[in-house]
Protein backbone atom coordinates (compact mmCIF):
# COMPACT_ATOMS: atom_id res chain seq x y z
CA UNK A 1 0.00 0.00 0.00
CA UNK A 2 1.43 3.09 -0.99
CA UNK A 3 1.60 5.83 1.35
CA UNK A 4 -0.83 8.29 -0.48
CA UNK A 5 -3.37 5.69 -0.50
CA UNK A 6 -2.61 4.75 3.22
CA UNK A 7 -3.31 8.67 3.91
CA UNK A 8 -6.62 8.45 1.90
CA UNK A 9 -7.52 4.73 3.76
CA UNK A 10 -6.50 7.09 7.08
CA UNK A 11 -8.55 9.86 6.04
CA UNK A 12 -12.27 8.00 5.05
CA UNK A 13 -11.53 6.24 8.34
CA UNK A 14 -11.76 8.89 10.30
CA UNK A 15 -13.74 11.50 8.73
CA UNK A 16 -16.47 8.85 7.31
CA UNK A 17 -19.11 10.91 8.21
CA UNK A 18 -17.31 14.28 6.89
CA UNK A 19 -17.15 15.44 3.17
CA UNK A 20 -13.23 16.54 4.32
CA UNK A 21 -12.25 13.58 2.07
CA UNK A 22 -10.60 16.19 -1.08
CA UNK A 23 -7.78 17.48 0.79
CA UNK A 24 -4.20 18.36 0.28
CA UNK A 25 -1.35 16.36 2.06
CA UNK A 26 -0.53 19.14 4.67
CA UNK A 27 -4.71 19.91 5.29
CA UNK A 28 -4.55 16.32 6.35
CA UNK A 29 -1.57 16.02 8.61
CA UNK A 30 -3.02 19.47 10.42
CA UNK A 31 -6.66 17.54 10.48
CA UNK A 32 -5.36 14.26 11.83
CA UNK A 33 -2.88 16.26 14.47
CA UNK A 34 -6.21 18.06 15.37
CA UNK A 35 -8.38 15.02 15.87
CA UNK A 36 -8.22 12.53 18.38
CA UNK A 37 -8.52 9.23 16.76
CA UNK A 38 -8.17 6.87 20.23
CA UNK A 39 -11.46 6.24 21.74
CA UNK A 40 -12.20 4.16 24.75
CA UNK A 41 -14.05 1.17 23.38
CA UNK A 42 -14.67 -0.83 26.37
CA UNK A 43 -16.84 2.31 27.81
CA UNK A 44 -18.85 2.83 24.45
CA UNK A 45 -19.28 -0.90 25.16
CA UNK A 46 -20.47 -1.06 28.34
CA UNK A 47 -22.60 1.82 27.51
CA UNK A 48 -24.82 -0.08 24.83
CA UNK A 49 -24.91 -3.63 27.26
CA UNK A 50 -28.76 -4.21 27.40
CA UNK A 51 -29.71 -6.01 31.09
CA UNK A 52 -29.86 -9.40 29.67
CA UNK A 53 -25.83 -8.86 28.61
CA UNK A 54 -25.03 -7.14 31.31
CA UNK A 55 -26.22 -10.54 33.28
CA UNK A 56 -25.03 -12.70 30.55
CA UNK A 57 -21.54 -11.16 31.51
CA UNK A 58 -21.84 -11.59 34.93
CA UNK A 59 -22.86 -14.94 34.84
CA UNK A 60 -20.43 -16.04 32.25
CA UNK A 61 -18.09 -14.50 34.70
CA UNK A 62 -18.90 -16.40 37.23
CA UNK A 63 -19.16 -19.73 36.05
CA UNK A 64 -15.92 -19.42 34.27
CA UNK A 65 -14.53 -18.71 38.45
CA UNK A 66 -12.90 -21.28 40.91
CA UNK A 67 -15.87 -20.26 43.38
CA UNK A 68 -18.09 -22.10 41.15
CA UNK A 69 -16.03 -24.84 40.53
CA UNK A 70 -15.70 -25.45 43.94
CA UNK A 71 -19.44 -24.75 45.20
CA UNK A 72 -20.64 -26.87 42.14
CA UNK A 73 -18.19 -29.92 43.37
CA UNK A 74 -19.52 -29.69 46.75
CA UNK A 75 -23.08 -29.49 45.65
CA UNK A 76 -22.57 -32.75 43.35
CA UNK A 77 -20.39 -34.71 46.29
CA UNK A 78 -23.38 -33.43 48.92
CA UNK A 79 -26.04 -34.97 46.68
CA UNK A 80 -24.24 -38.02 45.79
CA UNK A 81 -23.30 -38.39 49.90
CA UNK A 82 -26.91 -37.49 50.70
CA UNK A 83 -28.67 -40.29 48.37
CA UNK A 84 -25.99 -43.06 49.14
CA UNK A 85 -26.32 -42.26 53.27
CA UNK A 86 -30.66 -42.14 52.76
CA UNK A 87 -30.22 -45.21 50.34
CA UNK A 88 -34.03 -46.84 51.00
CA UNK A 89 -35.37 -42.75 50.98
CA UNK A 90 -33.24 -41.60 48.62
CA UNK A 91 -34.16 -38.79 46.25
CA UNK A 92 -32.06 -39.84 43.51
CA UNK A 93 -30.94 -43.44 44.01
CA UNK A 94 -27.51 -44.67 42.99
CA UNK A 95 -27.16 -44.21 39.07
CA UNK A 96 -28.12 -40.67 39.89
CA UNK A 97 -30.90 -40.35 37.47
CA UNK A 98 -31.80 -36.91 38.31
CA UNK A 99 -28.49 -35.53 39.17
CA UNK A 100 -27.47 -36.02 35.57
CA UNK A 101 -30.67 -34.48 34.55
CA UNK A 102 -29.69 -31.42 36.35
CA UNK A 103 -26.15 -31.30 35.28
CA UNK A 104 -27.15 -31.35 31.47
CA UNK A 105 -29.95 -28.47 32.40
CA UNK A 106 -27.12 -26.71 33.96
CA UNK A 107 -24.86 -27.38 30.91
CA UNK A 108 -27.42 -26.78 28.49
CA UNK A 109 -28.15 -23.45 29.83
CA UNK A 110 -24.64 -22.39 30.71
CA UNK A 111 -23.21 -22.72 27.05
CA UNK A 112 -25.22 -19.89 25.29
CA UNK A 113 -24.85 -17.21 27.88
CA UNK A 114 -21.40 -18.68 27.61
CA UNK A 115 -21.38 -18.26 24.08
CA UNK A 116 -23.23 -14.51 24.10
CA UNK A 117 -20.63 -13.37 26.48
CA UNK A 118 -17.88 -14.86 23.95
CA UNK A 119 -19.67 -12.76 21.05
CA UNK A 120 -19.34 -9.45 22.80
CA UNK A 121 -16.02 -9.96 23.91
CA UNK A 122 -15.27 -10.67 20.26
CA UNK A 123 -16.82 -7.38 18.91
CA UNK A 124 -15.19 -5.90 21.84
CA UNK A 125 -11.85 -6.89 20.18
CA UNK A 126 -12.73 -6.20 17.24
CA UNK A 127 -13.34 -2.38 18.20
CA UNK A 128 -10.24 -2.46 20.12
CA UNK A 129 -8.30 -3.54 16.83
CA UNK A 130 -9.78 -1.10 14.61
CA UNK A 131 -9.28 1.35 16.93
CA UNK A 132 -5.07 0.08 16.96
CA UNK A 133 -5.00 0.28 13.56
CA UNK A 134 -6.50 3.57 13.25
CA UNK A 135 -4.13 5.04 15.75
CA UNK A 136 -1.14 3.49 14.56
CA UNK A 137 -1.97 4.47 11.26
CA UNK A 138 -2.22 7.89 11.94
CA UNK A 139 1.41 8.00 13.92
CA UNK A 140 2.56 6.23 10.65
CA UNK A 141 1.60 9.17 8.43
CA UNK A 142 2.67 11.95 10.96
CA UNK A 143 5.99 10.27 11.82
CA UNK A 144 6.60 9.81 7.65
CA UNK A 145 6.15 13.81 7.55
CA UNK A 146 7.80 14.89 9.82
CA UNK A 147 10.70 12.38 8.21
CA UNK A 148 10.15 13.82 4.81
CA UNK A 149 10.12 17.40 6.60
CA UNK A 150 13.77 16.76 8.61
CA UNK A 151 14.74 15.31 5.26
CA UNK A 152 14.08 18.82 3.25
CA UNK A 153 15.50 20.73 5.86
CA UNK A 154 18.77 18.45 5.78
CA UNK A 155 18.53 19.52 2.15
CA UNK A 156 18.39 22.94 2.75
CA UNK A 157 20.89 23.49 5.16
CA UNK A 158 22.70 21.33 2.74
CA UNK A 159 22.50 23.76 -0.08
CA UNK A 160 22.85 27.11 2.56
CA UNK A 161 26.14 25.39 3.80
CA UNK A 162 27.12 25.06 0.01
CA UNK A 163 25.92 28.15 -0.66
CA UNK A 164 27.84 29.86 2.23
CA UNK A 165 31.43 27.91 1.20
CA UNK A 166 31.36 29.20 -2.63
CA UNK A 167 30.47 32.65 -0.97
CA UNK A 168 33.77 32.31 1.28
CA UNK A 169 35.66 30.81 -1.72
CA UNK A 170 35.12 34.16 -3.62
CA UNK A 171 35.84 36.57 -0.84
CA UNK A 172 38.32 34.97 0.53
CA UNK A 173 39.11 33.91 4.23
CA UNK A 174 37.85 36.18 6.36
CA UNK A 175 40.10 38.05 9.03
CA UNK A 176 38.90 38.43 12.89
CA UNK A 177 38.59 42.16 13.80
CA UNK A 178 40.73 42.00 16.18
CA UNK A 179 44.14 40.48 14.32
CA UNK A 180 43.91 43.00 11.66
CA UNK A 181 44.35 46.19 14.05
CA UNK A 182 47.96 46.48 14.98
CA UNK A 183 48.79 46.16 18.91
CA UNK A 184 49.50 49.64 20.45
CA UNK A 185 52.71 49.71 22.22
CA UNK A 186 52.49 49.90 25.90
CA UNK A 187 49.26 47.77 25.89
CA UNK A 188 48.77 44.54 28.02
Amino acid sequence: MTTEQAKIDLVNLIFADRNEKDLQDEEIIHLLLQSKVAKNTSAEQEKRLSLGARAADGIAKFAGSWTFILIFLACLVGWIILNVVMLSKAVDPYPFILLNLMLSCVAAIQAPVIMMSQNRQEEKDRLRSLNDYKTNLKSEIIIEDLHHKIDQLLANQARLEETLHRLEKRQGPAKPADAAKPAAPGSV
